[in-house]
């Protein structure tokens, strides 16, 4: 049987991250390569990282940013942006390149963007069109200074990043003359904030201190008001040393139009058009992906320097050339190569899971806009009025997810394509699917990935916690730890995952998946559907136990307060979501790759090892969700005895899906004795 012959390259990439025909898309991700694999190296390898300040060698990437065309990849095309339309997908694929070699660096590419998101999301025409074409690079014969963001969110207060609604930062009216533009003074004091050695704008988050302003919302301030911009002290953080990050000071004083979003006056009071909550729901349920991403880089930016380092180990002693000693050094030993055959697969999973919610995005963003249209057509004004109206729809969601489920011939084709024209059903599936998936990737990615991070390093063995070790592997572990805090730390995730994965039009969704996967069990064993097929079933089952169950008190175990059911459910499910993305590349690689003539050549070798490390995720990913749903339907105890007996038999029925795994692991396992790399990597050691 043919095995894998080389590391996957950029066409096999191109085919299961569904990025292909995305020329310019490409482009970028070509760029962000070159920039990573040169001064991103050179500046880690040269020691950059050993200061918290902002020196003049870390600057030079925002020159080359610029110039690379990084900087403009978040805007549109009459902005000064080369990409149109929704940008999630080349977002995370660029993160995704430049995390490869250091996240911090990725993280101060993405700084300015991060501040121009709220503008971006919730901001009014004018503002997105005068701070995105200014955060542009002046072209040639244009006099201007580029625009630098930082986005103000936390606060010096212990654990205020877990709950948003808590705000320090407050705005109240500084001066309302008769006919004029309210002035209003912000004062605002971040904590941990991105970008702020170069940042020449913030968006800020601040509550009303004042009567005439009735709620809170996000204010764009800048360097030139009048008033204090205090760039504050640096953090003295421990990993992403590549990005600027200082706790500034702000007591400016702005005009209203600078409320992102805009405001109305109504009976003397400025009525901000949307909250602070408001925007932030919004932008971080995007921008959590390319973090999400930054982690799963690494680890599979670790592959090829520790098998490197794992067949030279023994090449300074008296290894012979052509001896399975000095060919395959520890790689004799199967514990090493099974290892590292986890750390591929686990990998291999988070990128499917963080791309396919990337994607998702992008096409999210448009039926939302046309969603907000149809909204404010029919009047239906407010994020509660509008939650009210697509409750809703999720009936006809979930009628238009059953017609789809049915054989064509059976199916009412007319409904069908009603339903499925219809934008603001289309929102609610959609919608759905990313309220799961975003957090999932930004929970699973970052918290499980910089657990299984650390293994590679222990295979590195000394070298792994050394300055020099190859692909700068410590950095990337240390890293990832602040990964899983970005933008809302773990309970946050948690959280909401408790809350959307009990909507009906997901588990609509959840049960077509299970259809499916048990048939393409049938066709494809290999590649693991089966074993996600049961471990889905047994997910959902205890879900709708814990929904009827109760524990020996009277009390219900599924409830908003009781975190011991609710977060590890949602934990069990992100293995499992992780899982049926990795799954779904597989078959998209299969389908296409044949199509592609550089791709064709070894597909059999690189499916086959692709599908055994689908198999080996999904038994692991199968193992977990069981765990945690044995600890649920028995740890609450005692139980009616025909629950048991029901959990029992699909818990037995998961285990006999594990059929074939720990083959699958062994042939991974030896491909990774036999695949071929390059001589060395190609950045510094």
């Amino acid at each position: 049987m043919e095995t894998l012959r080389t590391l996957p390259g950029d066409d096999v990439r191109q085919i299961m991250w569904r990025f292909a025909d995305r020329y310019d898309i490409q482009m970028a991700l070509q760029s962000a390569r070159s920039l990573a694999r040169t001064l991103v190296a050179r500046l880690v390898a040269e020691g950059a990282r050993n200061t918290h300040e902002w020196t003049d060698h870390k600057a030079q990437l925002l020159e080359a940013f610029d110039t690379s065309g990084l900087t403009a990849l978040f805007m549109e095309p009459h902005q000064g942006g080369f990409i149109e339309g929704p940008k999630n997908l080349a977002l995370a694929l660029v993160a995704f390149e430049l995390s490869w070699v250091d996240a911090g660096a990725a993280t101060c590419s993405l700084a300015t963007n991060l501040a121009l998101a709220p503008i971006h999301e919730r901001g009014t025409q004018e503002q997105r069109d005068y701070y995105m074409s200014n955060c542009v690079p002046p072209q040639p014969g244009e006099d201007r200074k580029i625009f630098r963001g930082a986005f103000a969110l936390t606060e010096p207060l212990p654990y205020v990043g877990v709950e948003t609604n808590t705000l320090v930062g407050k705005v109240r009216v500084a001066e309302w003359e008769d006919g004029k533009e309210p002035m209003l003074q912000v004062d605002k004091r971040g904590r941990f904030i991105t970008g702020m050695d170069f940042a020449n704008f913030a968006t800020c988050a601040v509550d009303t201190d004042d009567p005439r302003i009735k709620t809170s919302c996000i204010v764009i301030v800048e360097d030139t008001d009048e008033g204090l911009f205090d760039r504050g002290a640096p953090t003295l953080k421990m990993v992403h040393q590549l990005s600027s990050t200082r706790d500034p000071v702000f007591n400016l004083k702005v005009p209203a139009s600078r409320i992102v979003g805009g405001y109305t006056v109504k009976d003397g009071v400025i009525v901000p058009n949307y909250t602070h909550s408001e925007i932030i729901g919004a932008v971080f349920h995007r921008t959590r992906v390319p973090v999400a991403l930054m982690s799963t880089a690494k680890l599979l930016s670790a592959v090829e320097p520790v098998i490197r380092y794992q067949r030279q180990r023994y090449r300074g002693g008296d290894a012979v050339a052509g001896t399975p000693k000095y060919d395959l050094g520890i790689q004799q030993k199967p514990d090493a190569v099974l290892r590292l055959a986890d750390i591929w697969a686990t990998g291999e999973a988070g990128a499917s899971l963080g791309f396919e919610t990337a994607r998702l995005f992008d096409q999210l963003d448009p039926t939302e806009k046309a969603k907000d249209k149809i909204m404010a057509e029919r009047g239906v004004v407010g994020p509660k009025s509008q939650l009210s109206a697509l409750r809703k729809v999720e009936k006809l969601a979930i009628e238009y997810l059953a017609l789809e489920s049915m054989p064509e011939d059976k199916r009412d084709a007319a409904r069908f394509q009603e339903l499925g024209e219809d934008t603001l059903v289309r929102y609610v599936l959609l919608e759905s699917l990313a309220n799961i998936l975003c957090p999932a990737c930004k929970l699973w990615n970052t918290g499980h990935g910089a657990t299984v991070m650390r293994e590679s390093l222990a295979l590195m063995g000394g070298y792994g916690i050394t300055e020099d070790c190859p692909g700068f592997l410590f950095h990337k572990w240390a890293d990832t730890q602040l990964e899983a805090t970005y933008e809302g730390p773990e309970a946050v995730q948690r959280r909401q995952l408790s809350i959307t994965m009990t909507n009906e039009v997901f588990l609509a969704k959840l049960r077509i998946w299970i259809d499916q996967f048990t048939l393409l069990a049938q066709e494809k064993p290999e590649t693991g559907a089966g074993i996600v097929a049961k471990a889905m079933e047994l997910w959902l089952w205890t879900l709708e136990f814990l929904h009827r169950a109760k524990d020996p008190s009277g009390a219900r175990l599924y409830h908003n307060r009781r975190q011991n059911v609710t977060f590890p459910m949602a934990d069990a499910l992100c293995w499992i979501m992780a899982s049926r993305c990795q799954v779904a590349d597989l078959l998209e690689l299969a389908e296409k790759g044949p199509e592609n003539p550089i791709v064709a050549e070894g597909l059999e070798g690189t499916l086959g090892f692709l599908s055994d490390l689908s198999m080996v995720q999904a038994a692991r990913a199968a193992g977990e969700c069981a765990r945690i749903c044995a600890t649920m339907v028995n740890g609450f105890g005692p139980q009616d005895e025909a629950e048991l007996t029901a959990f029992d038999k699909l818990r037995s029925q998961l285990d006999r899906s594990l059929s074939g795994a720990a083959l699958a692991k062994d042939r991974a396992g030896y491909a990774l004795t036999q695949v071929m790399i390059p001589e060395a990597l190609d950045y510094p050691m």
